[in-house]
């Protein structure tokens, strides 16, 4: 799911990177473009996946959020999750600096019929949406190890 790779230099840079979609991934071009992203709105929460025998654990941090306005849905086998505060005064605030937000933001995984929708389960705590997500057996079949002769 996720892509890294490494560049001349040697150092290690995730796929998003390389495909230009911020621009190149060396010097000022990326920095502005990314801040501009930022500024408009732009927000990408970072999901950790674990695979277990029994499920896919998707742990989404995204701190300071209110249950209320989380949604976790499925549909045509994609999984959404996605914050939608209403801004007031309060939520918005007047900071002199502001280095995170705790604003909207939407992310997607495909499920590719590999998770049974109907008993799928989320919790938020301390600032970790855990979502679990039991695998389909009919569809998640074990590897087997191949003897070469």
């Amino acid at each position: 799911m996720y892509n890294e790779h490494t560049c001349h230099s040697g150092k290690i840079h995730s796929g998003w990177r390389q495909r230009g979609k911020f621009g190149h991934h060396h010097g000022e071009k990326f920095t502005r473009n990314f801040e501009g992203f930022f500024r408009e709105g732009f927000r990408r929460v970072p999901a950790n996946i674990e695979e277990t025998n029994e499920n896919f654990i998707i742990y989404l941090f995204a701190p300071a959020l209110i249950k209320e306005y989380l949604k976790v849905n499925t549909k045509d086998d994609v999984l959404t999750i996605a914050y939608s505060p209403k801004e007031t005064e309060e939520t918005i605030g007047k900071f002199t600096r502001r280095e995170y937000s705790n604003g909207s933001f939407q992310r997607a995984f495909s499920l590719n019929g590999k998770v049974i929708t109907d008993a799928i389960a989320a919790d938020y705590t301390d600032g970790i949406l855990k979502i679990t997500l039991p695998k389909n057996p009919e569809t998640n079949i074990p590897a087997k190890d191949i003897a070469v002769n």
